[in-house]
């Protein structure tokens, strides 16, 4: 196998951790939900700093979360990738 590229595979997690964000707000609205786990999509998303429910400012505030943990995912993974390769 080759060696990781840190900018490629970053984009490309943060592509993916970008979508899943956006579709789990989505995902809250749906009618097919019981109200039980409607508040507990909510208090899910209410575990990061800042962030109250469907406000302009906190679906941004948790897109730049989303955008900084994918990068320090990507981050480890490439490292750990790279560095386990035997030459």
């Amino acid at each position: 196998m080759d060696r990781l590229s840190l900018k490629k595979y970053g984009w490309k997690c943060v592509l993916g951790a970008e979508v899943a964000y956006v579709l789990c707000l989505a995902g809250a609205f749906l009618p097919v939900r019981s109200a039980e786990a409607v508040e507990l999509h909510h208090r899910l998303f209410e575990i990061f700093p800042g962030f109250t429910w469907i406000n302009a400012s906190s679906v941004i505030f948790g897109l730049v979360y989303m955008f900084v943990f994918a990068w320090i995912f990507a981050w480890y993974y490439v490292w750990m990738h790279n560095t386990s390769m035997v030459k």
